[in-house]
């Protein structure tokens, strides 16, 4: 009877084990095609990326290792477009030289006067741009035509689509967009922080496009 009893229980107990076993193989292979499905669902964008060379004032190579955001920017330089401002945090170490005080600067991300979205750094990586937010946040910098700093048609539908990417990419909700005036009281993106409805504005247009996808 000892044995018989003992055989159940070890019956039981493998059946058991074969139970929770296929229990986590079932939600494993859900999480993956859930994953598979969120990649899927990513809307189509070109992003041309032309990486800085790693260097102390623009990309240090610190690894970035959560996002909880995105911080829009803008370049505070009209009419320069998208490679311009590139080119520039790419040649800091050069200017750098001829200054007593560096400057640290640098983006993920540059939207230009036509709608190009250059990369500078990868998403796994810092750049200098949100100050404390460095560590947890991807940038974007926009180019603009004039002093106003708003955006013109071209550059803002890309930079929604841009954000509406990265959000669906990261998890993020656009009210994880934000502005580098948010962080630190600076006026920046100039334009759409002396006209809060239109950063309203560009969060719903984010959100829309993100429903669309």
């Amino acid at each position: 009877m000892r044995i018989k009893r003992c055989v159940l229980i070890i019956s039981g107990a493998a059946l058991f084990i074969l139970f929770i076993c296929g229990i986590i193989s079932f939600i494993g292979k859900t999480d993956s095609q859930q994953t598979v499905n969120k990649a899927k669902t990513l809307p189509k964008i070109t992003i041309d990326t032309q990486l800085l060379v790693k260097n102390k004032f623009s990309r240090p190579g610190v690894a970035l290792n959560k996002i909880n955001g995105i911080v829009v920017h803008y370049t505070a330089n009209p009419k320069t477009d998208a490679e311009d401002n590139r080119n520039y945090f790419n040649n800091l170490p050069k200017i750098n030289k001829e200054r007593e005080t560096p400057i640290y600067a640098s983006s993920h991300f540059i939207v230009g006067l036509e709608g190009q979205i250059v990369q500078c750094i990868p998403l796994n990586e810092i750049s200098y741009a949100s100050n404390e937010r460095n560590g947890d946040t991807i940038s974007v910098e926009c180019c603009h035509r004039d002093k106003s700093g708003k955006f013109n048609d071209i550059t803002y539908k890309a930079l929604v689509e841009l954000l509406a990417y990265l959000c669906l990419k990261f998890d993020l909700q656009e009210e994880d967009i934000i502005r580098h005036y948010d962080v630190t009281g600076k006026l920046c993106p100039l334009y759409y922080v002396k006209n809060e409805d239109e950063w309203l504005q560009l969060r719903n247009d984010v959100k829309r496009r993100k429903q669309s996808v």
